[in-house]
């Protein structure tokens, strides 16, 4: 009898992400990497990139605005560790003060920075194969347009990674390598303490690099393997000039991404994304729309021209805008209508439902097939509570009616246009609550003649 042995188990994977940096260049009292794009914080598109791994261990090294860096990386991987760093003494030294943490660890410790945000998890993929074929060290490299400061990736004639030469200490020779250094490593877990106990600071800047481990690999004939990454891939984040660049090529890619998804998009480059944003094939978004997080447009759909949504779902059929602003918590339904300058805050608008002008529905249930008139508002807030409107199926409330909640209206019933509405509509009622009209003859020719007769001419 044959026997089948077990599948042989992956080598377990465990995770530091450096985010100590003061980023001075940024010009700001929020550490680097809690800077956004695309609605997503730096450091959150890096833990995004290496979830898909499933490390077994994850350990975040803070430093400037540590508390709030932690927080950011809690909220977004609960279980992460924190580690500071409190003198940034090089990347050598960020990745020891994460060995309280990686303690006892086995398998591979890979090494990403809170502040490139789109290095991909099929290029993790890559290095982490180029690890377990045989690699002590298993670097990531790129051929940036301009190799000015970076490290040079110096391959031996196999094809192995020889060496990281730092650009001032490069030789002509070495200095016109194109293949640089990206920073992002990964390592033997049971050799990298070894090795980190061993850098040390004598270069210029009296750091110790993590790059010197190739060094301390090949020192002792082990392997080492340099895996590439195009560019932008491989983008740092260090000044608001390059988060603006950055945030430029999400947005390229996303909208590629969604045109080729089954998505028209009549002016492309106008409309801005999010990183969560959920487009579904057959929707039809106009020029200059921009989606915050956390939106999901179901296909059939139109988003007309210079409408802004966050936090909403609209279903197939709907038709949101020009001019609209959906904001967290709104819920269109199938087929119904958005119109300009109507805002919409956890709010939920039936099949069918309209509201087609300058209305405001916050904390409101509007049922199918209701048509809600210009200059409509639920007035939510008391100034201390938020509280709801419930209005149902098939009902109309006129032009400038204020509905102050909490309120209920009925199916069928009808609010009359001016109405100021304090009391619950029963179905299929007529509400009105406006103060009578009164009609006073020739009395618009006599105000006027009193108001002339008052005028002081002019000097």
């Amino acid at each position: 009898m044959t026997e089948i042995s077990p599948p042989r188990a992956e080598p377990a994977l465990n995770l530091v992400i450096l985010a100590a940096g003061k980023g001075t260049r940024m010009a700001s009292s929020r550490a680097k990497v809690l800077h956004e794009i695309g609605g997503l914080s730096l450091i959150g598109h890096a833990l995004a990139g290496a979830r898909p791994l499933s490390p077994g261990r994850v350990a975040v090294v803070v430093g400037h605005d540590g508390d709030s860096v932690a927080a950011e990386a809690a909220r977004l991987w609960p279980g992460v560790a924190t580690a500071r760093q409190e003198e940034q003494l090089g990347t050598g030294h960020a990745v020891l003060q994460a060995r309280e943490v990686l303690e006892g660890a086995t398998g591979d410790v890979l090494v990403l920075y809170g502040d490139s945000p789109f290095v991909s998890t099929g290029t993790l993929r890559r290095l982490i194969a180029a690890r377990r074929a045989g690699a002590a060290v298993g670097v990531l490299g790129f051929e940036p347009e301009e190799p000015g400061g970076y490290g040079r990736l110096k391959l031996a004639p196999d094809g192995g990674l020889d060496a990281i030469v730092e650009a001032k200490d490069a030789t002509p020779e070495e200095a016109a390598i194109r293949l640089c250094n990206s920073g992002v490593l990964i390592f033997p877990a049971e050799r990298l303490f070894g090795w980190l106990d061993r850098l040390s600071p004598a270069n210029a800047k009296g750091e110790y690099y993590l790059t010197d481990v190739v060094a301390l690999a090949r020192a002792e004939g082990l392997p080492c393997a340099a895996v590439r990454a195009s560019a932008e891939e491989v983008l740092g984040v260090n000044s608001r000039l390059e988060l603006a660049g950055a945030e430029a090529l999400f947005q390229q890619e996303r909208r590629r991404a969604v045109l080729e998804s089954g998505v028209t998009m009549t002016a492309p480059e106008t409309v801005f994304f999010s990183h969560d944003t959920r487009i579904e094939p057959d929707v039809l978004i106009e020029p200059h729309v921009v989606f915050g997080p956390g939106v999901h447009v179901r296909g059939g759909a139109r988003i007309r021209a210079f409408s802004h949504l966050e936090g909403a779902e609209v279903a197939s059929g709907a038709i949101v805008g020009p001019y609209a602003r959906l904001r967290p918590g709104t819920q269109v339904g199938e087929g119904a209508h958005v119109g300009n300058f109507v805002e919409l805050k956890n709010a939920r608008l039936g099949a069918g439902a309209k509201a087609n002008h300058l209305a405001y529905l916050g904390d409101a249930a509007v049922g199918a097939g209701t048509n809600v008139g210009a200059g409509v508002i639920t007035a939510n807030y008391d100034g201390v509570s938020k509280h709801r409107t419930e209005i149902g199926e098939g009902a109309f409330i006129g032009s400038n009616a204020v509905l102050i909640a909490p309120i209920r209206v009925g199916d069928g019933a009808l609010v009359a246009a001016g109405s100021t509405v304090l009391k619950d509509i029963p179905a299929e009622a007529l509400s009105v609550a406006r103060a009578d009209q009164r009609i006073l003859p020739g009395a618009a020719a006599r105000l006027r003649a009193r108001l002339r007769a008052g005028r002081t001419p002019k000097s």
